[in-house]
């Protein structure tokens, strides 16, 4: 495997996204964008970026953030999610532009690009769809579900998919409802899992916060990514 780290730009902001790939194969390879959680771009992100890159993909792990930019605390984490929750616009802007970048590198086939995202980045992937942004598909893994207000209004051609813990507190069975509703009225090839016994954060080893609602669940983690591996061999093959 080889690594490299991309230095990009966005409105400004120096970003820094974690690009792997596979030496061994010579030909251009999809890509999968992989969006952080709200404590920025960490282990978890780039573990699948690699893990990715093992099953014949560029994996590239993006940056919302800024360069070097990380939360240490909820505190921390809040105060950087808070901006883009405030401003789905530039939250959509941002994930577009890195994109584009994962779509122009020399390893990446620019027409077969997928993204997913864990918990804010589960959002920030449905909200690239949202956009009607050129991408095979979207995966939000313990994701939030929250539609931007006003809603974009636009068809989504991306095919989407979500991996959700019943009992996350932070998208109640409503919310699912709701996205269900959104999915269907945008013309959307969608699916939705529902792990039972399962909260949020599910694929994070160290979530262990029942009051606060995140728990790590190695059963769900495992079913996740079985069915993550079937979506990304469906629409990226």
């Amino acid at each position: 495997m080889r690594e490299r780290l991309v230095e990009y730009e966005h409105d400004g902001v120096v970003l820094e996204g974690l690009l792997v790939v596979d030496d061994a194969a010579q030909n251009r390879r999809p890509g999968v964008l992989v969006a952080h959680a709200w404590g920025g771009r960490g282990d978890i992100e780039e573990r699948t970026a690699r893990r990715l890159a093992e099953h014949g993909y560029v994996g590239f792990a993006m940056d919302m953030y800024g360069k070097g930019v990380r939360g240490s605390s909820r505190e921390e984490n809040a105060a950087l999610i808070a901006p883009f929750l405030e401003n789905r616009a530039s939250l959509q802007s941002r994930m577009t532009a890195a994109a584009k970048v994962l779509a122009g590198q020399d390893e990446v086939d620019s027409n077969r690009i997928a993204a997913i995202g864990y918990c804010f980045g589960g959002l920030c992937v449905l909200d690239l769809a949202r956009t009607g942004a050129d991408v095979r598909g979207v995966a939000s893994i313990h994701g939030l579900f929250a539609q931007p207000d006003p809603p974009l209004g636009k068809t989504i051609s991306a095919k989407v998919l979500a991996l959700h813990g019943h009992e996350d507190p932070m998208v109640p069975p409503d919310a699912v409802a709701a996205l269900e509703a959104e999915l269907t009225e945008a013309g959307a090839d969608w699916q939705i899992h529902v792990y039972g016994g399962t909260m949020h954060a599910f694929t994070n080893p160290k979530a262990n916060d029942p009051e606060f609602g995140t728990v790590y669940s190695a059963t769900a983690e495992r079913r996740a990514w079985v069915t993550l591996e079937n979506f990304l061999a469906e629409v990226l093959g």
